[in-house]
C-alpha cells in the first residue's frame, strides 16, 4: 500500500471517529445553583401560586454542528419541593400530590430536539411523575454559552411547558382553572 493511500486511509478513520466527539456533554449546575426548575399554578382561579424544586441532577449534550442531536436528562427530588410554605408543601409531597413516600424521584429524557436555527428550538421528551409517563414538548430558548472566569465553558437555555395534571394520576380537586401547571427551566451546563 503507497504512502499517499495510507496517509488518506488514517485521515478518513480520524475524521470518523472525530464525529461523534463534536457533541459536547454538560453537566447541569445545580451545585452552584446556577439552574432552577419552577412551576405556577392557579389557585382556585385567584391568584397564582409559584414554587420550585430545590434539588435535581442531570447533564445534556449539545453539538453546534447537529443541534438535532441534542439530548437531555433530569432526576428531580420529589421532597424537595418548595412553595414557600411548610404546611402547604407537606400536603404536595403526600398522597394528594406526589406520593413522595412511594414516588420519590420524578424523572425528564429526552426523546428529540428541534432546533428553528433562531435561537429556539422544541424539545420533546418523557416526563415521568409519580406511576405515570407521559410526552411532553417544551419551547426553548438558547440563552447564550461562553467561557467563564474559573477555566470553564458553559452554556444555558430555558424552556416552558404545560402539563395536565391528571395526566399523571394528580386529581385533587382545586377548581377548574387549576387543572394546569406550568413548568419554567433554566439550565446552565458546564462541559465536561
Amino acid at each position: 500500500m503507497s504512502r499517499r493511500r495510507i496517509t488518506s486511509l488514517l485521515t478518513g478513520l480520524l475524521l470518523l471517529a472525530s464525529g461523534p466527539l463534536m457533541a459536547a456533554e454538560y453537566k447541569i449546575d445545580t451545585e452552584g445553583q446556577h439552574a432552577f426548575i419552577q412551576f405556577r399554578i392557579q389557585h382556585l382561579g385567584y391568584s397564582w401560586l409559584y414554587g420550585r424544586f430545590n434539588d435535581f441532577d442531570g447533564s445534556f449534550t449539545y453539538d453546534e454542528e447537529n443541534p438535532d442531536k441534542s439530548k437531555i436528562n433530569i432526576t428531580i427530588d420529589m421532597d424537595s419541593i418548595d412553595s414557600n410554605h411548610a404546611e402547604r408543601d407537606k400536603h404536595l409531597r403526600g398522597e394528594d400530590f406526589f406520593h413522595v413516600s412511594k414516588y420519590p424521584k420524578a424523572r425528564f429524557v429526552s426523546t428529540s430536539f428541534n432546533d428553528h436555527g433562531d435561537g429556539t428550538a422544541t424539545l420533546k421528551g418523557d416526563l415521568t411523575i409519580k406511576d405515570a409517563t407521559r410526552n411532553v414538548t417544551i419551547d426553548v430558548k438558547h440563552v447564550g454559552h461562553g467561557e467563564d472566569p474559573w477555566g470553564g465553558y458553559r452554556r444555558g437555555f430555558e424552556g416552558t411547558t404545560t402539563i395536565k395534571l391528571k395526566d399523571f394520576n394528580i386529581d385533587y380537586d382545586l377548581g377548574p382553572a387549576s387543572t394546569y401547571a406550568e413548568l419554567e427551566l433554566s439550565i446552565e451546563g458546564i462541559r465536561q
